[in-house]
């Protein structure tokens, strides 16, 4: 059975999993699909055309699922898919799509108080966004990144896997997987050997990847020379970051310190 508050509004026509609970004077909207037991705070808000998997926690004051903050939307109804042990904290915002594709959350992430998610954004599984941090429209961040606190992702850029932005960067352009970046706009800094680490890579794979990073960041060849020598000597990581850069549209940040990752 789920627990709801008496002051908390369920709209006719949401369904509410096994096992959830709703706090008191929060709000569901009729086409709010909730799975197993989730936990909505008091205050918090859930709407739209809104799909949750099990288990995840909306704090007090989080808005889910409201529509995009832009001025071309003329009020059509878009989408949220949210995965499943994701945590959103107090006054979290993660607004629907502009339009049928919708905006996704994977799963395990954890968004810090007044993090906001922009419309049609794609966030991985694992992501970490600390208090603030912000993504426009049309952002799409891989497993395992890291935003700190303050940071702004400008929309349409894509922050690779296990990447780590630093607190208040500014981000223009793609942040290439496992790397850090930081500053306003935001540089290259060197590899996230912190993220590494935790996500259990050995020290092959770093070194392997370490030479990708120093063929593709510091090297004066030519990019395609570049992109060549990180393929070859830079193991499954490097062949990734290499695939990354290539499919870039907007470019990927690349100015790094003269040191060496």
């Amino acid at each position: 059975m789920s627990q709801i508050h008496p002051t908390a509004v369920i709209e006719p026509g949401a369904r509410l999993g096994e096992g959830c609970i709703v706090g008191a004077y929060a709000f569901i909207g009729g086409r709010v699909r909730l799975g197993p037991g989730n936990v909505v705070g008091p205050h918090a808000v859930i709407e739209g055309e809104t799909k949750v998997g099990a288990g995840n926690r909306v704090l007090q004051f989080a808005s889910i699922g409201a529509g995009p903050q832009a001025d071309a939307w003329a009020g059509e109804a878009g989408a949220l898919v949210i995965g499943s042990r994701n945590v959103f904290r107090e006054q979290v915002t993660v607004n629907a799509s502009t339009g049928s594709d919708p905006t996704r959350v994977g799963d395990d992430c954890l968004l810090m108080a007044s993090a906001h998610i922009g419309h049609g954004a794609r966030v991985g599984d694992g992501v970490r966004m600390a208090n603030a941090a912000t993504l426009g429209g049309e952002v799409e961040v891989g497993d395992g990144a890291w935003l700190g606190g303050l940071c702004a992702v400008h929309q349409h850029v894509r922050v690779g896997a296990l990447a780590f932005v630093a607190g208040g960067a500014m981000v223009v352009q793609d942040v290439p997987p496992f790397c850090t970046v930081q500053g306003d706009r935001a540089r290259l800094a060197g590899l996230n050997g912190v993220g590494l680490k935790r996500a259990g890579r050995t020290a092959a794979e770093v070194a392997a990847l370490r030479r990708a990073y120093r063929a593709l960041f510091l090297g004066t060849e030519g990019l395609e020379d570049r992109l060549a020598a990180a393929r070859a000597t830079g193991g499954p990581l490097g062949l990734a970051l290499a695939a990354f850069m290539t499919d870039s549209g907007r470019g990927v940040i690349s100015s790094p310190r003269k040191r060496a990752a």
